[in-house]
């Protein structure tokens, strides 16, 4: 399996880290940093995030890694992901 990521969640990752550094720049350089590996577990585990079947026919699944939920689509051979965001943002 292959991860890519969509430029909607790369545009999330700029907007949490422009959102979270003007109060602790390192804090959220560590953040980015966190939530760009972490979904590389996909690549061996894919269907470990729960699936959301409201994007049937589509595989979308989610999972959160600490406060942060993590929307991805798995394909035959790609993972997708797709969002991400806060929890505490009104999605």
């Amino acid at each position: 399996m292959e991860l890519r990521w969509t430029s909607k969640a790369l545009s999330d990752l700029a907007r949490l880290y422009d959102f979270l550094a003007p109060s602790n720049q390192p804090a959220a350089a560590k953040a980015v940093q966190a939530l760009v590996q972490a979904p590389t577990i996909l690549i061996n585990s894919p269907r470990i995030g729960e699936q959301l079947f409201q994007y049937e026919p589509r595989e979308v699944r989610r999972f959160l890694i600490g406060r942060y939920e993590v929307r991805y689509e798995v394909t035959d051979h790609i993972i997708y992901v797709l969002r991400l965001w806060h929890t505490k943002e009104d999605r």
